[in-house]
């Protein structure tokens, strides 16, 4: 027998070492999965105050040009013109400084990963994009970008830099006490800040569905900023076990359990990601497919259930009150906030209507649950008015 291949830590790990955070492997790392205080007033804090995440486990990378031309405007044409051979947003029309959620699709139009890509703001960066991917995914994404744009552009990981998300409704005015121009971002706008002798990548986004930050800094000095922000009264540590609970909550869809290489963006409920021209030119990979969901619509959809009991986990099925089984739950659990289970799952579209009623087969029993708009706890980004 082999032996086990050793977990990677993140540049925070000893942070929550003497913190006396609780590990879990995750995606490869030793990560941790909540702190003393515990899952639930970990999400409640989140919630109220102040929560602070070490998503260094992602996977930065920036993509550049091979042959920059130097004119800003071309270039961008051209970095974006090359991944968009791979995902369906339009890249061509971002605007500098902004971000935007977009998908790694196959030839039949499944999700092999969903990622961001922000656009630099300066002229000297035009050449560029910069990615992040999910961790579990990143080396197998960054071989299909690298070979499929291969002789045009370069994609290099950013594995000498941190990631750290500060999440909340306190989030603007805690870090805005260290970078007060923050606060000029609005939801998915990203900008180059100083902090003491360091560069900050900070993009106003998460995954909580609350406001917060995105922050990227180098490996050495991650620390040192995540002590520092720490030593705010209105900001805790937050382990994977609430960041999940949130982003259920939020009715965000997690990789490989809510999304994966035979789920359609249009059997997700992700079709606001799907850009409006790249539909009309069909130029990406799974047009065909996306195409027909979208004229005839999807054989299932993801729909979001309240559940009364036992939280329905992932991998319980979903049946009509007559006992046929229907749907599969893909991930579920018990939502703090609203102080009972939730779950999201894929169902046939005549059975997604809000008020529905299904039942979630827990531990063999059926338990009942209802259809739900999404998300299960309102957004509250900070958009521009």
């Amino acid at each position: 027998m082999q032996p086990e291949q050793a977990l990677l830590k993140t540049p925070l790990h000893s942070a929550h070492a003497e913190a006396k955070a609780r590990f879990t492997p995750f995606a490869g790392y030793d990560m941790p999965v909540q702190y003393a205080d515990g899952v639930l007033t970990e999400h409640r804090w989140a919630r109220e105050h102040a929560g602070l995440f070490d998503v260094s486990h992602m996977g930065p990378a920036v993509l550049h040009l091979n042959s920059p031309s130097g004119d800003p405007e071309r270039d961008h044409a051209a970095i974006a013109a090359a991944l968009e051979q791979l995902v369906p947003a339009d890249l061509q029309r971002l605007k500098r400084g902004r971000q935007r959620y977009t998908f790694l699709l196959n030839a039949n139009g499944g999700i092999i990963d969903d990622l961001m890509v922000l656009r630099p703001e300066r002229d000297d960066r035009q050449d560029r994009l910069f990615l992040v991917v999910n961790a579990g995914t990143k080396p197998a994404d960054f071989a299909l970008i690298g070979q499929a744009l291969a002789g045009t552009a370069t994609l290099t990981p950013l594995a000498d830099h941190a990631l750290i998300a500060l999440q909340g409704p306190e989030a603007a005015a805690v870090f805005a006490a260290l970078v007060p121009q923050a606060l000029d971002l609005s939801f998915m706008q990203g900008r180059w800040f100083g902090w003491e002798s360091h560069f900050l990548s900070v993009t106003r986004s998460g995954y909580t569905g609350e406001d917060g930050f995105e922050i990227m800094i180098d490996n050495e000095a991650a620390p040192a900023l995540w002590t520092r922000l720490l030593e705010d009264g209105r900001v805790r540590p937050i382990g994977l076990g609430a960041r999940d609970s949130l982003r259920l909550e939020a009715g965000l869809p997690l990789y490989g359990h809510d999304l994966d290489e035979s789920i359609s963006p249009v059997e997700a409920g992700l079709t606001f990601a799907l850009s409006k021209r790249r539909l009309a030119a069909a130029d990406f990979p799974g047009a065909a497919r996306i195409l027909g969901e979208l004229a005839d619509g999807p054989e299932r959809v993801r729909v979001g259930l309240k559940v009364q009991g036992a939280p329905a986990r992932e991998g319980a099925d979903i049946a009509t009150p007559d006992g046929a089984v229907v749907g599969r739950v893909t991930s579920g659990g018990f939502s703090p906030t609203l102080s009972q289970p939730i779950a999201l799952a894929f169902v046939p579209p005549a059975l997604a209507a809000p008020g529905t009623r299904l039942n979630a087969i827990v531990r063999g029993k059926p338990q009942p649950a209802e259809v739900v708009a999404l998300p299960f706890v309102p957004h509250r980004y900070a958009r521009q008015p």
